[in-house]
């Protein structure tokens, strides 16, 4: 494969505003994302943005940028129309889409998330981490995968929920909301429209898997601090603190 990771921020957040501009120890909170994904040495790293402001802290930090519009409903949306841009000659046939707000990430868990993909039958890969909390197994805030283990720490995705499921005894898993997706499998998901669960659990990944495409999933061992509160802009401060990375 020959992949390229994106990385859509944009300024709309409400609860953390200009949130991608949050300073983390001297850097914007977009710039450790965008570190972390060069880290990760997969391929090229792109930060797919509308706004002026991000454009220009990722390239004073010496990153990548392809401005898009501002009017996509998501972040596949914006990564769609920003490979379009960088590569019409379609030479990426992987696309990585790492969250703007996962300044924390371990690189290791972008790079576990190609790994799916060198299955043919695989359309779109994710990342997904057992649940240890009794709070996180109930809580509609934690996204759960239900899916059939194909070997150890390796899923088919049959559905994601809200919901405590499946039911009963044993392990439940936390989805990861990264994705990795074949080329084809992008294009083929934003021309779709949105589907009746989608718009029920409020997933968009339930829309591909409604139109037949196959998600797999990666286990990995923790799930990475996403920045939507000041709350959480602290605790990425705090882990990020100089001496405080491994």
């Amino acid at each position: 494969m020959n992949p390229i990771v994106l990385i859509p921020a944009r300024m709309a957040a409400t609860r953390l505003p200009d949130k991608p501009l949050a300073d983390i120890h001297g850097k914007p909170m977009i710039v450790h994302v965008w570190e972390r994904a060069m880290e990760a040495a997969i391929g090229a790293v792109v930060v797919a943005t509308d706004s002026p402001a991000i454009a220009d802290a990722v390239r004073a930090a010496g990153g990548r940028v392809q401005m898009t519009r501002a009017d996509h409903p998501s972040g596949s949306d914006r990564i769609h129309e920003a490979i379009a841009a960088l590569d019409p000659e379609g030479r990426h046939d992987a696309v990585v889409n790492v969250q703007g707000d996962l300044p924390t990430i371990d690189p290791a868990c972008i790079r576990a998330s190609l790994s799916p993909l060198m299955d043919p039958a695989v359309d779109i890969a994710t990342l997904v981490a057992e649940i240890d909390r009794e709070e996180e197994r109930t809580a509609p805030s934690v996204v759960k995968m239900v899916g059939s283990e194909l070997a150890p720490g390796r899923f088919r995705c049959l559905y994601f929920t809200r919901a405590t499921a499946p039911w009963g005894e044993g392990r439940l898993w936390h989805h990861i909301g990264l994705y990795a997706w074949r080329r084809a499998a992008l294009a083929r998901f934003v021309a779709l429209p949105p589907s009746g669960l989608e718009r029920r659990e409020k997933l968009e990944q339930l829309r591909a898997l409604e139109a037949g495409m196959r998600i797999d999933a990666v286990a990995v061992p923790t799930v990475p601090l996403g920045v939507d509160t000041p709350a959480d802009l602290e605790r990425a401060r705090r882990m990020l603190a100089p001496g405080a990375r491994a």
